[in-house]
């Protein structure tokens, strides 16, 4: 089999035979880049920062999955990784799936990780905790944002922004969607809507610190009209107006189902240890 062969072309069994043992099973993510079809390290980084993202937000330990590791192409050192086989899970179904490869692999690693029907679904699921992360992340910058402004009381911003993006407050938007009192909207939120959310979040930042808005009150209209405005451009391209988006699965349930496949994957290499596929 040639180096063409090889790469550019998932197969289970070739993906299988690349891995090294060394206290533990592990590829180098230059070479998994390859089977997925990559031809750049930096466009092929994103999809590894969403895996490392994804594991953080799981709170499982990135340096046991994520390993740095220098390695000697054409005769010049280069960064790469050493990636278990969970991270190897996170960094393909954080991949492009339009590349053929790439889809190859995300239906490899959902049987693998549970005998999953439609592993589009799974990467789905992968994104939507990935997203609600970022969206947890702008939410604390926004608050820290607001706070150097001078609006001490951030729940009423950001109960602003919730008004101006679905016509309601968070407790009417909670009671329409039968969310429980403490939870977050969020966690119930799908991928599309919860990038919009983040969008409006990071606007509402932006407008604050480039116009410098002091005070509660214009935080406060800043937050709505930028709800606004993207409620009108969800309207425009959809036709269905943000409150009556359905809700999800509870993404705390997500969580325990990546953590589980965490220790589903753990058990192959433990089973497998020591042999390959010939």
């Amino acid at each position: 089999m040639t180096d063409l062969d090889l790469f550019n072309n998932f197969s289970p069994e070739s993906f299988e035979n690349e891995s090294l043992e060394n206290g533990s099973t592990h590829w180098f993510a230059s070479k998994l880049m390859r089977f997925l079809g990559y031809e750049s390290w930096s466009s092929f980084q994103k999809a590894i920062n969403k895996a490392i993202a994804t594991c953080n937000t799981l709170e499982i330990p990135i340096l046991e999955n994520f390993t740095q590791a220098d390695i000697i192409v054409d005769g010049k050192r280069v960064l790469d990784f050493k990636l278990s086989r969970f991270a190897c899970y996170l960094v393909v179904m954080n991949a492009d799936s339009r590349k053929e490869p790439v889809a190859q692999a995300q239906a490899y690693f959902a049987n693998l990780a549970g005998a999953v029907q439609n592993y589009l679904q799974e990467a789905e699921k992968a994104e939507r905790i990935n997203v609600r992360g970022e969206v947890s992340e702008r939410e604390r910058s926004l608050s820290g944002a607001a706070h150097k402004a001078g609006a001490g009381n951030y729940s009423f911003l950001q109960n602003a922004g919730y008004r101006g993006m679905y016509n309601k407050s968070i407790s009417q938007l909670k009671n329409l969607r039968k969310v429980p009192a403490r939870r977050s909207l969020l966690d119930f939120m799908g991928k599309d809507e919860l990038a919009a959310n983040l969008f409006r979040i990071t606007q509402t930042e932006l407008k604050i610190k480039q116009d410098d808005i002091k005070g509660q009150g214009r935080p406060e209209a800043t937050a709505e009209t930028a709800g606004q405005k993207v409620r009108k451009t969800m309207l425009d391209i959809s036709g269905i107006a943000p409150e009556h988006l359905s809700s999800e699965e509870d993404i705390l349930k997500l969580k325990k189902e990546l953590k589980n496949k965490n220790k589903q994957i753990k058990s192959i290499d433990k089973d497998t240890k020591g042999k390959k596929p010939k």
